[in-house]
């Protein structure tokens, strides 16, 4: 009886193990693990780095680059490429724009686009362009947007008046807007090799009529350089009467062994005979 019972257990021990086998041979394979998800596409946009009112035109410190979901973009936004910072400088804000807001192609109007400069121009106001070199022009380091004073440089080809009196400087026009500005004087440069150094650029400000007209003859006096005005400076009277500087003034050795400032040249008569004379002016 015995010997049957333990016969009986141990078939059926042999059929658990048989059936178990069975069943783990039905199960499909493993397979690799899941993939985790890649994360969400990324791209660095340009917004505005601070507050922009309505009709300022943008300079470098008025964008900044901020990483942003791909799929969150609002169409029209910028990627944040040299390319499209270069475009964006000296362009004028249509809106304003809060800090952090994308900088959209609705929102701004771009130098070469139609009607720029009729839309940057305050009223009553005119634009008129100066041609200046990366010396007078501050090397490059202007925007739009800056407010300068326009200087003249001239020399008087007058003999009769003393070597201190022959080179004149004065403010023709000062606190004046730059609108406008020549791209490559905008990056600092100028281009590669001497000659192309010394080719001149043009900047356009905005001025009154009557400045416009002074801007017109003072290009043909002499020489003008902008000088960059202090954006917490003071503003003056535009059409005050401007104080000369003479070269005199500058140079003392110009004024060496010549009477003071403002007095008349000196004359010297020589009398050769009752009906002739000659004058020296010194």
């Amino acid at each position: 009886m015995a010997l049957r019972i333990l016969l009986i257990g141990i078939l059926l021990c042999g059929a658990a193990g048989f059936g178990g086998i069975v069943w783990f041979s039905l199960q499909p394979a493993p397979g690799p693990e899941a993939a985790a998800p890649p994360p969400p596409a990324k791209a660095v946009v340009l917004v505005a780095a601070h507050p922009l009112r309505a009709g300022t035109l943008i300079k470098p410190e008025d964008i900044i680059g901020v990483e942003q979901l791909v799929d969150t973009l609002i169409e029209g936004t910028r990627r944040d490429t040299r390319e499209a910072r270069t475009e964006l400088f000296g362009a004028m804000v249509r809106r304003s724009l809060p800090a952090g807001d994308p900088m959209l192609a609705a929102d701004v109007l771009l130098p070469g686009d139609r009607g720029f400069l009729a839309a940057v121009l305050g009223a009553n106001m005119r634009a008129v362009s100066v041609a200046v070199d990366a010396v007078s022009g501050t090397a490059g380091l202007i925007w739009p947007g800056d407010r300068v004073d326009v200087v003249l440089t001239q020399q008087l080809n007058d003999e009769t008046l003393p070597l201190y009196r022959r080179i004149a400087g004065e403010t023709v026009l000062t606190d004046t807007r730059v609108i406008a500005i020549d791209q490559a004087l905008m990056q600092g440069a100028v281009g590669d090799g001497p000659e192309s150094s010394r080719q001149a650029r043009t900047v356009t400000l905005e001025v009154s009529p009557r400045q416009a007209e002074r801007v017109s003859v003072a290009t043909r006096l002499g020489r003008l350089a902008l000088v960059v005005r202090a954006a917490t400076g003071t503003a003056t009277m535009p059409d005050a009467a401007p104080a000369i500087t003479w070269g005199g003034d500058v140079s003392p050795a110009l004024r060496a062994g010549h009477a003071a400032p403002g007095a008349p040249p000196q004359a010297v008569q020589i009398f050769l005979g009752a009906s002739k004379r000659e004058e020296f002016r010194f």
